[in-house]
């Protein structure tokens, strides 16, 4: 944790029990870090009938991942995801449907996920590498972060088909 001393009166900060969970506390003023989860909105966006996976600046070649970004305060996190799909890749898209929300632990982050449809052209935002458009069929979703969405994802549409065609 980055925090070593109270924002509010420069005293060390120390491990303390409050509300039955460890937290960092102030001896002196009781300034308590809640080192709460921070919102991330996440989008699958679908283009034409393809997925399209991005790729950040700085990460590996071979890592993609779906649009996603931080909530802004104030913004719903329906217009957050809608906002980020414009960023990313300059699309207007639409929901579709709220998938879930998603814990990521590893970076102190709650996910909350949707499928989108978006038209236009694509337009790469200052915060992306590449991207890779490709058919549901060919996508492997990842263990952490956003890969649980797309996997449940994934999941609903290949029911979907097994569900129609036995009708």
């Amino acid at each position: 944790m980055p925090y070593k001393f109270c924002p509010q009166c420069a005293t060390p900060l120390v491990s303390a029990e409050v509300d039955g969970c460890s937290r960092l506390k102030c001896p002196t003023c009781n300034f308590v870090i809640w080192d709460n989860p921070i919102p991330v909105v996440a989008a699958i966006v679908e283009h034409g009938g393809k997925v399209i996976l991005t790729r950040s600046k700085g990460w590996p070649e071979k890592w993609l991942g779906i649009v996603a970004g931080f909530l802004e305060n104030g913004e719903t996190p329906e217009n957050g995801a809608l906002r980020e799909v414009k960023e990313e890749l300059g699309l207007d898209a639409e929901i579709v449907s709220f998938l879930g929300h998603y814990p990521f632990e590893l970076r102190n982050q709650i996910i909350f996920a949707y499928h989108v449809r978006a038209e236009g052209e694509i337009t790469l935002g200052e915060e992306l590498e590449s991207i890779k458009v490709l058919p549901p069929e060919e996508i492997r979703p990842w263990d952490v972060g956003t890969g649980p969405a797309l996997k449940d994802w994934l999941a609903g549409r290949t029911k979907a088909k097994t569900g129609m065609e036995e009708q």
